[in-house]
């Protein structure tokens, strides 16, 4: 019989040591909130004493009914052999009230020689009796084995010591940790095999990145035994990061087919992936297995066609399993699949137009020869789409624009933009200042259509990147713009090509705006229907 896997989670502690992370107390309380929800087993919380958010947070989420999971307090053993009745680290732990307590003890023969100073007995000893003081006060003790497989390596004797202490002294569970990231796939199978004939307390695993391997050795230890696994979500973490749950959790669920202990329903994993990177003010990494908006992307026609066919024919799982999405990008690489995919999605059916997609596709390709790209930009697409088939006419059109850009003594800059566009035939012609040319040119788009459509002031521009095609031509290169919009509820991506970045971004504005136009048009067409 398979054994249970526990699940640990270290995103409040260990994952916000990785650089440009930064989480509010409120922040680390929303994300155990949901990690709760989720089944997470035991959430780290921090390391009560070393700072005093960390101990604001644990006083706040002894008041949280958390329905899945314990909170765990962080620290390290003793100081000193002599001094753990009194040592603040262990007392702050005690201090923090949680149900569970993990603590981190050397046993790497390097670090007690040249880091502490000590004895490999007074070392066994500091641990012993670190452990052995958390569990008279009914605490359930997980015991990190920190540089494990370092000092296993340098000085297995005394790597197996030091765990042998912890597990004399009652720690629930033993984790051994790969805190330098460098261990093998190989080498760790055979040491937590090695390992569990020398103690018998369950075994954990803990593993970073720096070798792109954690989630690969967090598995290995998994099969070779280990029923405890650590890492953060979304990998975040010191260096390179820590093991990703996001990717350890349905491999083992869905490919090891061991049971977590708590009830997991992987289908609301994207969600908490992409809730984590929204606290932590982080870009979700669209390219992350499983969650990933790209993790069951298809561009290449032959795949598109196969994947129509039988999505297992280039899809290890199912997306909806994990909560994510099909789809299917437009772009050179296009075939007819494609388009007939896409304008499936947009409840367009194509198959009595073959004439039209072959037109569609070599008129794309042509495009993206030219710099355009549409597996970025949606919503462009789809304006294009729509404008073949008759659907769609500009609900605008610009007839002049003019942008003065202005430099004072002091370097100051002020961007001024002048437009002329006309709207069932009436001309509007305004003006407005921005912060540089583009947001001018945005400021009085807007101004100027408000008057015809007041629905456009709900349209917020969220995000703007410039990609230049062609370096070599130095200022004159052509460049993308692909611009991310938002009405609050849903959001879009349009492009632009030209050599004029300020031309190349008024595409992207335009594209943008006729998007939003003709949604709410479709939206109301219906209603009256």
């Amino acid at each position: 019989m398979k054994s249970q896997i526990e699940i640990f989670d270290t995103t409040l502690r260990d994952g916000t040591q990785g650089e440009g992370i930064n989480l509010s107390v409120q922040d680390k309380l929303l994300i155990a909130q949901r990690l709760d929800e989720f089944g997470v087993d035991i959430i780290e919380g921090g390391w009560p004493g070393s700072n005093p958010r960390d101990e604001e947070f644990f006083e706040k989420v002894k008041h949280y009914k958390l329905h899945n999971s314990s909170i765990t307090a962080f620290g390290s053993t003793a100081r000193s052999v002599n001094g753990v009745e009194s040592d603040l680290n262990l007392l702050a732990l005690i201090k923090a009230e949680t149900p569970v307590v993990t603590i981190f003890g050397k046993t790497w023969r390097l670090h007690s020689q040249k880091g502490l100073g000590i004895s490999p007995e007074e070392n066994a000893d500091l641990i012993f009796k670190s452990v052995e003081f958390l569990k008279k006060r009914d605490k359930r003790v997980i015991y990190d084995a920190e540089h494990f497989f370092d000092g296993y390596k340098d000085d297995n004797r005394f790597a197996i010591k030091m765990v042998q202490a912890a597990e004399a002294a009652g720690s629930d569970v033993i984790v051994l940790c790969d805190t330098n990231g460098g261990t093998l796939t190989s080498e760790i199978s055979q040491i937590v095999k090695d390992i569990s004939e020398h103690i018998h307390t369950p075994i954990g695993i803990h593993t970073h990145n720096d070798s792109e391997l954690a989630v690969a050795n967090s598995l290995a230890a998994i099969e070779a035994g280990a029923v405890h696994v650590q890492g953060t979500i979304n990998g975040v973490g010191e260096r390179c990061g820590n093991a990703n749950l996001c990717s350890i959790i349905p491999n083992i669920i869905l490919k090891l087919k061991f049971d977590t202990k708590q009830k997991i329903n992987l289908e609301h994993l994207t969600s908490l992936s992409n809730y984590v990177f929204e606290i932590m003010n982080l870009t979700p990494n669209t390219r992350m297995s499983f969650v990933g908006k790209s993790a069951f992307a298809h561009k290449g026609g032959i795949h598109v066609s196969a994947v129509l066919k039988d999505s297992k024919m280039y899809e290890h799982i199912e997306p909806n399993s994990v909560g994510n999405n099909q789809r299917v990008l437009v772009s050179d690489l296009s075939g007819q699949s494609n388009i007939y995919y896409k304008a499936k999605e947009l409840g367009v059916d194509l198959s009595d137009k073959k004439e039209l997609s072959k037109k569609l596709v070599n008129y794309i390709k042509d495009l993206e020869y030219n710099g355009f790209q549409f597996d970025g930009a949606e919503a462009s697409f789809e304006l294009l789409l729509r404008s073949e088939l008759k659907e769609f006419f500009p609900f605008f059109e610009v007839l002049d624009s003019k942008v003065n850009v202005f430099y004072d003594n002091q370097g100051l800059s002020k961007a001024e933009a002048v437009l002329k566009i006309k709207v069932d035939g009436e001309v509007e012609h305004t003006a407005s200042d921005g912060d540089g040319p583009v947001n001018a040119l945005d400021n009085a788009l807007r101004k100027a259509l408000l008057r015809f459509y007041p629905d456009i002031s709900m349209i917020k521009l969220v995000d703007y990147k410039v990609r230049v095609l062609n370096e070599k031509e130095g200022t004159a290169a052509k460049v993308r713009v692909i611009i991310e919009s938002s009405d609050g509820n849903e959001t879009w991506s349009t492009v632009g090509v030209s050599e004029d970045i300020i031309e190349a971004s008024f595409q992207a504005l335009n594209d943008s705006i006729n998007y939003k136009l003709f949604k709410l048009q479709t939206a109301k067409t219906k209603l009256t229907a």
